[in-house]
């Protein structure tokens, strides 16, 4: 059986180095704040270089940083309260310049999720929206933002697409009745992890829809019955939710799709232009003097 992060930083065999020790120590310790700092941030903390840092991480046995960053934040995954959230946020960005600190960050989850995103899998899901009878998008919550942005493009390419809301616990399943084998569901959710998500994830299972997850990782709980899951990094210490990631992956899913249905999609927003030229939908950026 696979040793966890505990395990491993206990494991005598690791060997670590004095700079490497430091690092199991603050990881150990500091776990709440650790999770969520990249190689170098984590390397400016313990006063280790970042290429220490890394290879810290395939001493412990992991490909590269973002395995053992993955296996940090598993540790104390949808443990954190709100609270607990702010007060992380505030001590690491407390006398940065928060715009650049939040900015340079988002760069650097979109710069792992880049790196370990399997792309077999994603065009696995882009086949499985353009093969499906008819579309669901499920994404309540924090992640409600990302499925209605989904929602609002996939609806331009597919005549037969539902965003399924959530406003009772039971309205999530009802919504999903009458999915089929032939149908795809697109469910979205990222820690905290909503338990309807999750429910609706098994329910569409259990109608023979294909699955599509789009999460955080292969521990989140709503993999378990997807045929297909797609992982972007976001941050759970913040009390805002970085979605920057996972909205990138998303966005790279609508234009992917977008071109397998590229004739369908000049002919769709030729008419759409026509009718937002006569219903004035937009108005032009004011000349310069």
């Amino acid at each position: 059986m696979e040793m966890d992060l505990t395990a491993r930083l206990a494991n005598p065999a690791a060997r670590l180095s004095k700079s490497q020790r430091l690092l199991a120590d603050y990881i150990i310790e500091h776990c709440d704040k650790a999770a969520f700092l990249t190689a170098n941030r984590l390397g400016e903390a313990v006063g280790v270089s970042e290429s220490t840092v890394v290879r810290f991480a395939v001493r412990l046995g992991y490909e590269g940083y973002p395995e053992l960053q993955r296996a940090i934040q598993e540790l104390i995954r949808n443990k954190l309260t709100a609270v607990q959230r702010l007060e992380v946020t505030s001590e690491l960005l407390s006398g940065s310049d928060v715009l650049r600190s939040v900015m340079r960050e988002d760069i650097d989850r979109i710069n792992t999720t880049l790196a370990s995103i399997d792309s077999e899998a994603f065009d696995k899901a882009v086949q499985y929206a353009i093969s499906a009878r008819q579309i669901y998008i499920v994404g309540l919550r924090s992640s409600s933002a990302l499925a209605e942005f989904l929602y609002f493009y996939f609806n331009l390419i597919f005549e037969e697409v539902k965003l399924v809301s959530g406003s009772s616990v039971n309205a999530v399943p009802e919504q999903l009745l009458h999915a089929t084998k032939d149908d795809c569901v697109i469910c979205i959710s990222f820690p905290r992890y909503s338990r309807t998500t999750v429910d609706a994830v098994e329910y569409a299972s259990s109608k023979g829809a294909s699955v599509i997850a789009i999460t955080d990782g292969p521990m989140s709980p709503i993999t378990n019955h997807a045929d297909c899951s797609l992982f972007a990094m976001s941050d759970t210490a913040s009390f805002v939710d970085s979605l920057v990631a996972p909205m990138s992956l998303i966005n790279a899913l609508v234009v992917a799709v977008g071109m397998h249905r590229r004739e369908e999609l000049v002919r769709v927003f030729g008419d759409l232009e026509r009718i937002w030229d006569r219903y004035s939908v937009y108005r032009a950026a004011d000349k310069q003097e």
